[in-house]
């Protein structure tokens, strides 16, 4: 279960306003979030190495190496070669997802029945493996090479990505605190996911590229009809005043646009003639805004420890050693209290 980012920004912001000791904006927020749950997910295998030492509780719910590996679970995947950021590249070697933090196995499918885990080995047990006519690998029993993020497999009769599974555990994405700016200046928190591809909720006028409806009928039209673009789901508001379009407002983000998509409304539509095109920009895109959420992939029992390390990074950005005195002293505690 992740932790929800909005209410860890908001309890960092209350404790620092409760002592006025400064304030922290989003993006400071964001590359600090980022960084502390970076930092917590790299330590859970030091953590893990460090539990299997020591003899544990069999105590439901206190085995620490069950507790530790559970916190690494919410980062234990597989490849899909649907998906950019866990497709496997090349036709042997193969290339690792991008998302790869650690390889854990990979197993040979090249049917619905056929199910074979890959031995891992090293360079120099895999000449003479090869080179032997009992040890030699084969379709049932392949053998693979890790070396620069590539996965070289024998036989190298198998080229198919799609009969290479990867089982691994994947980095965490970065946080994300999305926001617009309210008409005083604040901050206004954007509470629907992230999404690279989405387009910006809100008055997308600005990107009308051409507009020769006339004759069109006054009104608001909710969820116009339209054709063009790459992507799917996203809905629009129509506005029609003096019988031409005069404004256009995303009401649904949608997932699946790239700038440069053409968006076309119909003037028969509207009781009119013509049409009015969008043709959208990378700034009409989540990706180039400062839009959608992105929450803490971490294990929920991890939030005391996000908001305290964060509260022991905002120390050291508004340079207040007070903040990180006492920041590190919990951090500290929180530590001791695990491992002891």
């Amino acid at each position: 279960m992740a932790i929800n980012v909005d209410t860890v920004y908001k309890t960092v912001l209350l404790i620092l306003n409760s002592e006025q000791r400064g304030y922290m904006t989003p993006d400071e927020f964001n590359k600090i979030g980022s960084q502390v749950q970076r930092q917590i997910f790299e330590a859970y295998f030091e953590d893990l190495n460090q539990q299997l030492r020591i003899p544990q509780s069999d105590v439901e719910y206190s085995d620490r190496v069950a507790i530790t590996d559970e916190k690494i679970a919410e980062f234990k995947t597989e490849n899909d070669q649907t998906l950019a950021e866990k497709t496997i590249g090349g036709t042997n070697p193969f290339t690792t997802p991008s998302e790869l933090y650690r390889l854990g196995s990979i197993t040979y499918e090249p049917n619905a029945s056929t199910y074979k885990e890959i031995q891992r080995v090293g360079r120099a047990e895999i000449y003479n493996i090869r080179k032997a006519p009992l040890t030699a690998p084969t379709t049932s029993y392949p053998i693979y090479l890790y070396e620069d993020n590539k996965a070289l497999v024998y036989p190298e009769t198998i080229v198919d990505p799609a009969h290479i599974k990867m089982q691994y555990v994947k980095k965490p994405t970065d946080i994300r605190w999305g926001y617009n700016i309210g008409a005083l200046g604040q901050y206004i928190f954007t509470n629907y996911p992230y999404v690279a591809t989405s387009i910006n909720i809100g008055d997308i006028s600005s990107s009308i590229s051409s507009n020769t409806v006339a004759s069109a009928t006054d009104g608001t039209y909710a969820n116009a009809t339209y054709t063009g673009g790459s992507g799917t789901g996203a809905t629009f508001d129509v506005v029609v005043s003096g019988n031409t379009v005069t404004s256009i407002t995303v009401t649904s983000q949608g997932s699946g646009y790239v700038a440069g998509d053409q968006i076309t409304f119909q003037g028969t539509d509207f009781g009119g003639t013509g049409t009015v095109v969008l043709t959208l920009t990378s700034a009409n895109l989540f990706s180039g805004s400062t839009q959608g959420f992105t929450n803490f992939e971490l294990h929920n029992s991890e939030r005391t420890e996000v908001i305290l390390k964060i509260l022991l990074y905002a120390g050291v950005v508004i340079r207040d050693p007070q903040i990180i005195q006492v920041a590190a002293q919990k951090v500290q505690q929180e530590e001791v209290n695990e491992k002891s």
